[in-house]
């Protein structure tokens, strides 16, 4: 039974909702125990305490007051809602729904327990549910525009598009008097129903609505955009012709604009001519724009092409711009492009080329700057991959640099030539150079740290950050560089401990993206109500679309696979939990016991070393700042784990890998090195039918992809050699869809060996066949090696190929010595195979 209050209680309750609403916590809080004093099992003050305290970061003592006050009074609608905001808080969104169910079957009038309700539905994707909700909220407060305009949306995320318009519809008709112009609420409205017409696919009557109702849209841009594509598609070529002129006088340099002008006025795309002659006319009408005289060069051939390029090129060197290569990059897919650019930039700093007598320079002051300009071009040109010269763009880098030596943008293009040699100790001292040019650039000091990372100097790339950050916050530089979601920071970072095998600091760090990702992907809860009351609703329609494929981003991918890989290293080396085993130039011998726990010890001495210096450091800024707060003064709290020693030490690394694993194989299901890390992961948690999947997927994407070729095999010598026979259903499963990949006919020495004969000229693929090789015959572990050393002798062979070499050799426990030496032959400017 409920406990009752007096009037005096009653009116002490109502300022305890009043203290919460107005974020007066301590108040709150205090006017509660007053209340609890004389009524200590009044079930509706336990419950707005309990929230109160959540408010208050408490959320494990606000839980249990909860539960205690739904004991004392089990039919309180507060209760239970209460009961479903502390689940919201925790993030347990179908548990918070069942409570706001069960509140609102208590309340059924309860707009706020009906809104709550509705926004997890939305959060969920629980478009039924959202739409029964929303009919409930219209049909209770019908004249409030937000409700029919949630219920639209409703409709139009679940597909039913011709409901969500009659339901925008319905509310036009409803309204008495027309909306002023300047109502953005009301022109959002009328472009989002546009929207779903076109969306529907009836364009016609989509332009007739747009015609209709375009003077009234703030947007003026969207309208013309809209009508232009209207038009276009409803072959209204003439009328969509002037629609996308009207664009271009707006902005001349939108190539969209360029493309639905051509369309419209029906040019093939091999009249040469004709288009050369329209991009002409807008550089007339424009002739400090740049779209119109690039272009062009796309299409252009022979003479042509050099003529316009020359032109082109000449503009953009006098004035130095620095983006110029960025820009026409992309012509060097077509090779006679890519030559006739290489000569004409030659020719212009041999003074060949005529371009001097044509005014590139009328002072040695815009001679030199021009020269400059042409050196920095060439250096990129000779370091893009296509057209790949590394000491041919050395040395025009380095002029460059002589006539320009404080030019910010030249000594970074000398540190990326050091990057693609392969020397990361040289790429990171050059961008430090560049760095001290201008140290209070954002962007080159954030390149200078990278550059550090991907040379393994931690350290000194946080050290490098934290002139950005506000360091006197709880963690120092580190702890502001997560509060502010820096991404590219964090994976770098992890990626660099992953390399040296700290594996705790590596999760640490990438675990610390995937949970960015999560609150990203959390951040939305309050857009759902936000952007009704702000009538931004085709924003928001984009945002939710955006959300659901939110870990397709390449940052998302990226942390993933190399979260597995630590994963699995962890999973095969148990020993690296410790930290990175010491090792010479040749490891640590595998089969060497004594050997192995020497190491091993000193690996966990080395742990305890940084363990204490972390614990001094935390105690040091317990001490310094002791009301350490951040921005909208919510104190922070302490890491309890900077090295992520809670991380390295799981027990069922396996198990911890899944949540990438799963997101992965959802959001990017075209990425082969996604579908054979899943088949790695499956086959080592004995999920057969799982392995299976990824591996028919990567077979779909790239059926000679090397690495494939690896899991095929692996997975057949596990099938061959299990410790339990699979049951008799899947065994039928796996027997019938692995026979598509590799019959069971086939014996498995002789499918490799063809492989490598059918690849012999491609190292990545000899490289899985050695590997292959030595998985299914490990006495012919001298022969792989030798096999694998003479990969160093073929003319394509990358460094990157390299470096997969020695990882390789790594794996099979061998002596690295002699493949280091040889490659470093091979690349001498490289720093990579550097042992020591």
């Amino acid at each position: 039974m409920p406990q009752p209050l007096n009037s005096k209680d009653q009116s002490l309750f109502r300022q305890v909702v009043r203290n919460f609403e107005q974020k007066q916590y301590k108040k709150g809080l205090k006017t509660a125990d007053q209340v609890l004093k004389k009524n200590p099992k009044h079930g509706d003050t336990q419950a707005m305490k309990a929230l109160i305290m959540s408010h208050m970061n408490q959320l494990e003592e606000a839980f249990v007051l909860a539960k205690e006050a739904l004991r004392n009074d089990m039919k309180s609608h507060i209760c239970w809602h209460v009961y479903g905001l502390l689940y919201r808080q925790e993030k347990n969104y179908e548990e918070a729904i069942k409570a706001y169910r069960f509140a609102l079957r208590l309340e059924p009038e309860s707009q706020p327990i009906q809104r709550d309700l509705a926004l997890l539905q939305m959060q969920m994707r629980d478009f039924q549910g959202y739409i029964q909700s929303r009919t409930t909220m219209l049909q209770a407060r019908p004249g409030f525009r937000q409700n029919w305009t949630a219920l639209a949306i409703a409709h139009h995320l679940s597909g039913d598009l011709a409901e969500a318009e009659k339901v925008l519809t319905t509310f036009e008709d409803t309204l008495k008097g027309s909306p002023s112009v300047q109502d953005m609420e009301h022109s959002e409205a009328l472009l989002y129903r546009n929207s779903i017409i076109a969306e529907s696919g009836d364009l016609e009557r989509a332009l007739e609505h747009l015609e209709k109702v375009g003077y009234r849209c703030t947007d003026v841009l969207a309208v013309m955009e809209m009508t232009a594509d209207y038009l276009l598609r409803l072959g209204r070529k003439t009328e969509a012709a002037e629609a996308y002129t009207a664009l271009l006088e707006r902005n001349s340099e939108n190539s969209l604009y360029y493309n639905g002008l051509i369309q419209a006025k029906e040019i093939p795309e091999n009249d040469h001519k004709v288009l050369k002659a329209l991009y002409d006319e807008w550089v007339e009408k424009y002739p400090r724009g740049d779209a119109a005289r690039r272009i062009p060069l796309d299409f252009l051939e022979g003479d042509d092409f050099k003529q316009d390029a020359d032109s082109y090129l000449q503009r953009m060197l006098k004035k130095g711009v620095p983006s110029l290569f960025a820009n026409i990059k992309m012509l060097y897919t077509n090779p006679a492009k890519q030559d006739a650019v290489q000569a004409l930039v030659e020719g212009y700093v041999s003074g060949k080329s005529g371009s001097q007598a044509n005014g590139a320079a009328e002072t040695n002051g815009n001679n030199n700057e021009f020269l400059a300009s042409s050196y920095y071009f060439l250096a990129q040109h000779y370091n893009f991959h296509l057209s790949r010269n590394l000491p041919k763009a050395m040395e025009n880098v380095d002029k460059a640099i002589e006539i320009s030596p404080k030019a910010v943008e030249y000594q970074m293009t000398k540190a990326r030539i050091w990057k693609h040699y392969g020397n990361t100790v040289k790429a990171a001292e050059e961008m430090e150079k560049a760095r001290l040019l201008d140290e209070k650039d954002r962007h080159i000091n954030t390149k200078a740290a990278k550059y550090q990372l991907r040379n393994n100097e931690n350290d000194k790339a946080l050290n490098l950050m934290s002139k950005f950050t506000r360091n006197e916050t709880v963690g120092g530089a580190m702890g502001d560089l997560h509060e502010m979601q820096c991404v590219w920071y964090l994976t770098e970072d992890g990626e660099a401990y992953l390399r040296q095998k700290k594996l705790g600091l590596a999760l640490k760090r990438l675990h610390a993206v995937y949970n960015i990702f999560d609150t990203w992907q959390e951040d939305q809860f309050d857009f759902h109500s936000f952007s009704l009351r702000k009538g931004m609703v085709r924003a928001y329609v984009d945002m939710v679309r955006w959300e659901d494929r939110l870990r397709e981003h390449p940052f998302y991918t990226r942390i993933a696979i190399a979260t597995i890989k630590a994963y699995l290293l962890l999973n095969d080396q148990p020993d690296l939990a410790h930290g990175p085993i010491p090792s010479g130039a040749n490891g640590i011998d595998a089969t060497d016991e004594a050997e192995r726990k020497k190491a091993l010890k000193k690996a966990k001495k080395e742990q305890q070393r940084l363990e204490k210096i972390e614990a001094d450091k935390r105690e040091a800024r317990k001490a310094a700042a002791a009301n350490a707060k951040s921005v909208d003064g919510e104190v922070k709290k302490e890491d309890p784990d900077p090295l992520g020693n809670t991380l390295v030490q799981t027990k069922e690394p396996l198990k911890d890998v899944m949540k990438f694993l799963t997101h992965l194989l959802e959001q990017s299901p075209k990425n082969i090195e996604a579908q054979c890390l899943g088949c790695e992961v499956y086959l080592r948690r004995n999920k057969h039918l799982l392995a299976l999947k990824c591996l028919k997927a990567a077979h779909a994407i790239d059926s000679s992809n090397p690495t494939l070729h690896l899991e095929l095999i692996q997975f057949r010598k596990a099938l061959d050699t299990l410790s339990e026979p699979l049951p008799a259903q899947t065994a039928e499963v796996v027997n019938a869809e692995f026979e598509e990949l590799l019959p069971k006919s086939q014996k498995l020495e002789e499918f490799n060996e063809s492989f490598l004969s059918n690849n012999k000229n491609s190292v990545a693929h000899v490289q899985a066949a050695l590997s292959a090789r030595q998985l299914l015959k490990p006495d012919s572990k001298a022969q792989c090696e030798k096999d694998l050393l003479a990969t160093l002798d073929s003319p394509d062979i990358t460094i990157d190929e390299a470096v997969s070499a020695l990882d390789i050799l790594d794996k099979w426990a061998s002596d690295k010595t002699a493949f280091a030496q040889k490659a470093s032959k091979k690349w001498p400017e490289s720093s990579v195979f550097d042992l020591n």
